[in-house]
């Protein structure tokens, strides 16, 4: 049974799931989709064409779905999707696609906090945490698994990878190597994310094997090209490690060093 708050506006073109919570206020515009088991707090707006999968919680004012913030965009039809089990926390601002790329996304399990923006055409991964004030500007790609500290800025079409860690307040212009901790100022990659390898079950011969490649790649007097020959023809060729390779190949905006 679905529990929505008298005061709540829920267009009659909106799609509900069931076992839906809607608290005090809260505006749901047409063609909205809400999935099962989703709860939305007080003040918040869900407009067209936002998604809600299965099992997501909203909290106090959160603002979803709402058209770019881009000068080049006409109202064509465009989403914002948010993957199943994520939580969203107060105030966090989220904007739909372009036609560029036709859609924000937000993966499963993520854990967007309190005054978080996505930006349009943003593709957000699954396990992803965006601590408070997280700002993501257009096209930015965050991969599975990574960790953005609170206060961080990212530059537009800037790419981070796979398990990363960028730590609290430092602006993001460029794109950040899967598996890597940065901080600094200028931003810099200050190792490998190691402890958070190590809690998501990846072994320590794996952990070894990130860790040489980090060094021939950050921390030698290599170029790139040199410390990608040296990887290729020294270091086994797992999973992880072609996930860094293929990452630094399609580098488009060059990479936090």
């Amino acid at each position: 049974m679905n529990q929505i708050h008298y005061t709540a506006i829920v267009d009659s073109h909106a799609e509900l799931g069931d076992d839906i919570k809607i608290g005090p206020n809260t505006i749901v515009e047409a063609e909205a989709i809400i999935g099962d088991n989703v709860t939305i707090g007080a003040n918040c707006l869900i407009a067209s064409y936002a998604e809600l999968r299965n099992n997501v919680t909203i909290f106090h004012g959160v603002v979803l779905g709402t058209v770019p913030q881009d000068l080049k965009f006409s109202g064509e039809k465009t989403r914002l999707v948010i993957g199943e089990g994520t939580t969203i926390r107060e105030y966090a601002m989220l904007n739909r696609g372009t036609a560029q790329h036709g859609e924000s996304t937000v993966g499963k399990n993520c854990f967007l906090m309190a005054y978080s923006h996505v930006a349009h055409d943003c593709i957000i991964g699954d396990n992803v945490i965006l601590a408070n004030s997280v700002n993501l500007a257009g096209h930015v790609e965050v991969g599975d698994y990574a960790i953005i500290g609170g206060l961080v800025p990212v530059h537009q079409f800037v790419k981070i990878g796979v398990h990363c860690m960028i730590g609290g307040g430092f602006r993001v212009q460029q794109d950040v190597c899967p598996y890597s901790l940065v901080a600094g100022y200028p931003l810099k990659v200050v190792g490998l994310n190691s402890i958070g390898l190590s809690r998501r079950g990846f072994t320590k011969e794996t952990i070894t094997l990130l860790d040489k490649a980090f060094k021939y790649l950050f921390f030698s007097k290599l170029n790139t090209s040199q410390a990608l020959e040296k990887i290729s023809s020294e270091l086994d060729m797992i999973d992880e490690m072609k996930i860094i390779l293929n990452f630094i190949k399609s580098s488009t905006r060059g990479m936090i060093k």
